[in-house]
């Protein structure tokens, strides 16, 4: 295998690369950051994937997510697990549709490229890459503006109120200062890459354990003993509760469809590993322990601060906000606010600046990526969305609904059809010369025709009232039909 001026060869240790020879892919009109990634150019150990995904767990909407989990139904004990096995399906999605970039090195366009083909690829990896990545982009900074919103008043009560009565859309003067300012650290943050990424999850990775295994301990204090908080029932009057079985794949679900874009695009950060034993090992154990850790201390955190209170009160802001000892409370909103800077990072402005690269390859890079993602992800006023509570859910729904047929098309031709094989050579082709007679040229027609019923079904429920529960479960539903779809087309030729 020759070595050109970028570095083509993939000759990483432990890594078995099984294509033809890949030459001169360099002139081919790609970018850089489309290129396959080359032994010295990983520098992803099992260590930094652990962290990576330790700091995505504990953010703010997550623990949203919790509070309504316990009006399902469930025991708090039942929740925490459910939590821990969700945490093992969304493990095994990553490392399984992460094993195609650490092999390879190449990003998720490229992945995307050898499943749905050249033209087939733009429009997955633009709902990925930014209708969901970029939306998320913005929710998530808005939520955790409003964190920021809490510290700064504890140091100028004043801010608070300036503006008077101010308006832009919705917003209030204080509360779009707050939102710039994170936009703003979030964008700066994408802007340093992986290398940035990497050490700025090193530094939250000790903090989460001290923070938040702190602040479960308060809450276990606060109730009166772990007892009292597995012991602990909400009031369900006129809330519509169903069977565990049901609960728990709702649960899997949620879980599931909060992480189905990164699962999608994970060959993103893959690409970078060392060794194909540190993703799988890495991701594996972060996702895990974070998901112990988080089941634990979100509904102790919940549970605990509603007892402690007298009212049920399921925001873990309020809970932090009206904590007496200042420098807890501020250590906990910087943390909360770095956990969200982390998932951020990792599942959506990453993304989304390298699918506007993989979309106009000569005239956006990554970096160009990432301040036209910033600036669109502002322009789309995220607040404007949290305005009605049903229409984040439908949203939610809708992106699993979408990312789910996807994933599971990935899925099922990286290990059923192609049998873990991708020709680089064939993949990164000269798309100026004739390339019709290239497996991956042009749509891949039965990964359309999967994708699409797969998300018609899944997305259903969101229009007919009596198929309101698949899209309760739309990333399972969609995933696994895609999957069985694409693989009964492909498989019977």
């Amino acid at each position: 295998m020759e070595t050109g001026k970028k570095g083509i060869a993939l000759l990483e240790k432990g890594i078995d690369v099984s294509t033809g020879e890949v030459e001169n892919i360099s002139q081919r009109g790609y970018n850089e950051d489309l290129l396959p990634k080359t032994e010295d150019q990983r520098s992803m150990s099992w260590k930094n994937y652990f962290t990576l995904w330790m700091g995505s767990v504990h953010n703010i909407p997550n623990y949203a997510a919790v509070g309504g989990f316990l009006f399902l139904g469930l025991s708090p004990a039942n929740i925490m697990f459910a939590l821990v096995l969700s945490s093992l399906v969304v493990a095994g999605l990553m490392i399984l549709n992460g094993k195609a970039g650490a092999k390879y090195g190449i990003p998720f366009s490229m992945h995307l490229r050898s499943t749905y083909g050249t033209l087939g690829a733009k429009l997955p990896g633009f709902l990925r890459g930014i209708v969901a990545a970029i939306a998320w982009f913005g929710l998530q900074n808005y939520t955790a503006s409003l964190a920021l919103l809490i510290l700064i008043g504890k140091f100028w009560p004043g801010f608070l109120t300036l503006g008077g009565n101010f308006n832009f859309f919705g917003i209030g003067l204080p509360g779009l200062i707050a939102f710039t300012i994170f936009w703003g650290i979030n964008v700066l943050i994408g802007l340093g890459g992986g290398k940035v990424l990497n050490k700025f999850t090193a530094i939250l990775n000790p903090l989460i354990y001290v923070v938040f295994i702190g602040m479960t301990v308060w809450a276990i204090n606060a109730a009166g003993g772990f007892g009292n908080i597995l012991a602990y029932r909400p009031n369900l009057e006129g809330v519509t509760t169903y069977s565990p079985i049901l609960v728990y794949l709702m649960i899997i679900n949620s879980v599931v469809a909060v992480w189905a874009a990164p699962s999608s695009s994970v060959a993103d950060f893959t690409q970078n590993t060392k060794s194909m034993k540190d993703q799988v090992f890495g991701q594996g154990l972060g996702l895990f322990i974070g998901y112990v850790i988080f089941a634990v201390s979100s509904v102790s955190i919940l549970i605990g601060g509603s007892i402690y209170y007298g009212v049920e009160e399921w925001n873990v802001l309020n809970i932090v906000n009206n904590w007496g000892n200042l420098p807890a409370v501020i250590l906990c909103i910087i943390v909360l606010l770095m956990t969200t800077i982390s998932t951020n990072a990792t599942g959506n402005i990453v993304p989304a600046a390298y699918q506007l690269s993989a979309l106009f390859p000569k005239k956006i890079n990554y970096k160009k990526g990432v301040l036209i993602a910033g600036v669109i992800s502002y322009v789309i006023m995220p607040w404007k969305l949290m305005e009605n509570q049903e229409s984040i859910y439908t949203f939610l729904n809708m992106i699993g609904a979408v990312i789910g047929p996807v994933v599971g098309v990935m899925l099922a031709q990286y290990y059923f059809v192609a049998k873990q094989k991708i020709n680089l050579d064939d993949l990164y082709m000269d798309e100026e010369n004739n390339k019709s007679n290239n497996a991956y040229y042009g749509v891949n027609k039965a990964a359309y025709i999967a994708t699409i019923i797969a998300l018609v079904v899944s997305i259903s429920g969101e229009f007919i009232s009596s198929l309101k529960m698949v899209s309760s479960l739309s990333f399972i539903i969609g995933c696994g039909l895609s999957f069985a779809i694409y693989l009964l087309l492909k498989l019977k030729k």
